[in-house]
Formats: structure tokens, C-alpha cells, sequence
């Protein structure tokens, strides 16, 4: 078995003394694990970052083998991001979001695509958070779970829409959603389209992203959202970017 591709590295662990086993989300074969021999070595290390994009070639002898990487690097994203901890962050944080959610070996291109644009604007610290939020919603809805925030609920109307139930993830309007509203996740403007983003939305669409991740894609897999996700929501308080 053989293929070619191109992809962002999600994550890297050391094997024996001298590999590492390199997980790489790829447009055609997903979240793809395979090892690379010397990847511990001095001249592999800046390469094999989780962040950086890279051409690899897999092989083994069955589909549902580990195999080997042969890797060329593309674009050495996280180096240039290393003197900015806060897109740095962000980085990790989509990098380990990747690997707690989506199955190994399943494509998803969407996800893929996504996280291209993500990566592409992490030097921005003006938009990347808006547009994390986004991937993460985008992640959900991908692997069949998302929220419908198009309408309300209740009354079916496309605008004021300003709580999510968290229970059905279904908009509902302010109104609508006053007898509730101490139970309810509320939904940012930015995520309809009604306005910029505005004090409080970064870490109120967190909030909403996080709610129905942990209980619909996470939890049943006896899996928690990773530390990185955490440091990063850190790293924007103290930006002042929530």
C-alpha cells in the first residue's frame, strides 16, 4: 500500500530512540498516523511540529497498518509562530482538538479545509478567535452533530436569535428564551451573521462549541477536551481577546 499526500501534523510522539510517530490530518485519508524513522533527529525536530504542514508518503504492506512516513516540509507554521504564544496557542489548541475528535483514517475534507484557513490567520489576532470558534462548530457539524442556529426554535424566526438550547443546540430568540434564559447557552451575534464580535462572544462561543463537543462527541468516547484547549482559553484572557 502506498499514497501521497499533503497535510497538517496534529501531533508527534516519540518511538524507541530514535522515531517518532507523526499523526497527520490529510484532505484524502484523514487523521493519518504513520512513523517516521529519525524523526527524533536534530535535523527532523523543526520539521516535525505539530502545526507545520508536510508532503508525505505512506507505506505498508495492509491499509490497517501503522507504515512509515517519508516527509518533505511545506510550510513550517509553528516555527513562525513560536515569539507569539497567543497564536501559538491556538495552534496547539486546533492541533489537539483534531486528534480528540475526529476517528483516525476517516477524511474529512471540510475539517481539513477549515483548519487551512485557521491556520493561514493565527498571525491575526483580530480574527483567528472568531474564526477557531467557527472550526469548532464546523468540526461538530462535520462528524454529524451540529447546532442549528438558523432559526428559532419556538417561533421559527430568522432573526434575534440569541440563546442555544443545550439540549436539542437549537437558536432561539431572545424572547423566546427569557423564561429559560438561566439554563440556556447563549448564542453570540458573530455566529449569525447580526454583528461583529463584541466583548464576551469569544468566550461565550467557546462555551457553546465546548457544551455540545464534550457531551456529543467526547464524553461517549470516555474522552475530555484536551489541556491545550484550556491554555489557549488562558491565553486569550489574558490577551483580553474574550
Amino acid at each position: 500500500m502506498e499514497w501521497t499526500a499533503t497535510g497538517r501534523i496534529v501531533a508527534v510522539r516519540p518511538h524507541g530512540e530514535t522515531s517518532a510517530i507523526v499523526h497527520v490530518l490529510t484532505e484524502e485519508h484523514g487523521c493519518h498516523p504513520g512513523m517516521v524513522r529519525g524523526g527524533r533527529s536534530r535535523s527532523m525536530r523543526p520539521v516535525l511540529q505539530p502545526g507545520n504542514r508536510i508532503r508525505v508518503v505512506w507505506r505498508a504492506r495492509l491499509d490497517e497498518h501503522l507504515g512509515n512516513y517519508a516527509v518533505e516540509a511545506d510550510d513550517l507554521t509553528a516555527g513562525g509562530l513560536l515569539e507569539d504564544p497567543l497564536s501559538l496557542a491556538g495552534l496547539n489548541a486546533a492541533c489537539a482538538m483534531t486528534m480528540a475528535g475526529l476517528p483516525e483514517r476517516e477524511p474529512h475534507p471540510a475539517v481539513h479545509g477549515a483548519f487551512e484557513v485557521l491556520a493561514s490567520v493565527l498571525d491575526d489576532p483580530e480574527v483567528w478567535p472568531a474564526l477557531y470558534v467557527r472550526w469548532e462548530l464546523g468540526l461538530l457539524a462535520d462528524l454529524g452533530y451540529g447546532v442549528d442556529l438558523r432559526r428559532c426554535a419556538a417561533t421559527g424566526a430568522e432573526t434575534g436569535l440569541a440563546w442555544v438550547s443545550p439540549k436539542s443546540g437549537r437558536a432561539v430568540t431572545a424572547e423566546a428564551g427569557e423564561p429559560y434564559r438561566d439554563r440556556m447557552l447563549a448564542l453570540p451575534g458573530f455566529l449569525t451573521g447580526s454583528g461583529e464580535v463584541a466583548p464576551g462572544d469569544i468566550a461565550a462561543g467557546l462555551a457553546l462549541s465546548a457544551h455540545f463537543i464534550e457531551r456529543r462527541v467526547l464524553w461517549p468516547a470516555d474522552r475530555t477536551l484536551p489541556e491545550a484547549r484550556a491554555r489557549m482559553i488562558e491565553r486569550l484572557e489574558l490577551a483580553g481577546r474574550l
